[in-house]
């Protein structure tokens, strides 16, 4: 999902990307087309293979897909028709190959995406658009969370992708890096066009290959694009209704509950216990008996009051505490990020008519690539497991972090600031021998 979506900061996990839920075509890189592959028209000659680009790589690359593609039942004339003239895209290899050298902190990734013109606008869209309380009873999500996915993935639908989706994925595809994924999203395109759901010049997107307004993949298309008023193929690029409606049913598909909040902002009790961070899971009953309470006040209601709970301190323990609940991530298999779930709960929280989170966002220092991979290394020099150092900060780096904070007796936030980079480099570093006077 685009770059609200694939944004480097946002989309980079242990999965490489956003979590979909299991789809028709995901993880196989020829499924068999099925009894609903309708080819395209057949048309009056043989089609033309693929012309050569002029890159042997993604000539051969091309080539072989296509006669694999076929030889598994996929229409030829839809393949070959498809593919002819087909060139790499040099943006895409150069957006993909695009490390950013310094990492977003998670208080200005969502300073960002929560801001007073993102709020003012979704609070007049949820009011205005009358189709959306219709779209909230029949998936059970509420329009204000659809309306804050709406907004971090396109700006409302304004800014969609204008790559060639089928060309963008063959690129990543001829590439190598992601290959698998790549040519299962290519089969995606290949049944959306042979059916006649789209063609291709409606199929533009991100580089990445995520598509209208509400960026979905192909295969995430054919899996849970819904036409809200059942009137032809699913328009997730023309109709803001199809596009929202197409993003509950993913949500609702990946286990929505209905009535229950993604977070709670919560005050912590002096001398709590930091490494319950991200761990035990009790409900907020449990946490009230640790001395956890809501930042507002107010109690819990309704099905908050049973949900199991995950306490997040994405700032570390200066920044603002969230108890997030089961919901919270049915939002990260749309974007498996924690700052982007955040954001769309905190925006659409404000879209509701809630304020901002009582405890201000600290200020934070950006951590270079070179900061988060030396880390990494450290702590496994230290024997406690990051996974592999490769920049990214996700749950098992932070686990690391903390285990190696509570042996140190620091406080086990799991929170990597610039302060424990340098604490890590001098526990790994030798000590300084002073060499006495001769």
């Amino acid at each position: 999902m685009s770059v609200s979506s694939f944004a480097q900061y946002a989309v980079t996990s242990p999965m490489d990307r956003r979590l979909f839920l299991l789809m028709t075509l995901a993880g196989t890189a020829s499924p068999p087309p099925g009894p609903d592959m309708v080819g395209a028209p057949p048309l009056a000659i043989e089609p033309p293979a693929p012309a050569r680009s002029g890159d042997p790589e993604f000539d051969g690359w091309a080539s072989d897909f296509v006669s694999r593609a076929i030889r598994d039942g996929w229409p030829a004339d839809v393949l070959r028709r498809e593919f002819a003239g087909l060139t790499p895209e040099p943006r895409v290899l150069e957006l993909d190959g695009r490390q950013p050298e310094f990492s977003k902190p998670v208080s200005d990734y969502i300073r960002g995406a929560v801001s007073a013109d993102r709020v003012a606008e979704g609070r007049r869209l949820r009011t205005e658009l009358a189709w959306l309380p219709q779209v909230e009873a029949r998936f059970g999500v509420p329009s204000e969370v659809l309306i804050s996915l709406w907004a971090m993935e396109s700006r409302f639908g304004a800014i969609q992708g204008d790559f060639d989706v089928l060309r963008a994925l063959a690129t990543l595809a001829a590439a190598g890096r992601r290959r698998a994924w790549a040519e299962g999203e290519i089969l995606a395109v290949i049944r959306i066009i042979a059916t006649h759901q789209a063609n291709r010049s409606q199929l533009k997107g991100s580089w990445a290959g995520a598509m209208g307004q509400t960026q979905f993949e192909p295969d995430a298309y054919l899996a849970n694009a819904v036409s809200l008023d059942g009137e032809g193929p699913p328009d997730i690029w023309v109709s803001p209704k199809d596009a929202l409606a197409s993003a509950a049913n993913l949500l609702a598909k990946a286990g929505w509950t209905p009535g229950e909040h993604p977070q709670r902002e919560v005050i912590l009790p002096t001398g709590f216990d930091f490494g319950l961070t991200e761990g035990p899971t009790p409900t907020p009953e449990g946490w009230a008996f640790l001395g956890v309470q809501t930042a507002d006040g107010a109690g819990w209601s309704g099905v908050d009051e049973d949900a199991a709970m995950t306490l997040l301190l994405p700032s570390g323990a200066t920044g603002p505490a969230f108890l997030v609940t089961p919901n919270h991530f049915v939002i990260r298999k749309y974007n498996n990020s924690t700052a982007y779930a955040l954001a769309v709960g905190l925006l659409a929280d404000q879209i509701a008519g809630a304020p901002p989170p009582r405890t201000p966002w600290p200020h934070e220092t950006p951590l270079s690539a070179d900061d988060r991979i030396g880390a990494q290394q450290d702590l496994a020099r230290l024997g406690f497991d990051p996974g592999s150092a490769d920049g990214v900060i996700g749950g098992k780096t932070r686990h690391a972090l903390q285990a190696w904070q509570k042996a140190r007796g620091l406080p086990a936030d799991g929170y990597l600031s610039v302060e424990m980079v340098q604490r890590l480099h001098a526990d790994t570093s030798p000590p300084t021998v002073i060499q006495p006077p001769a």
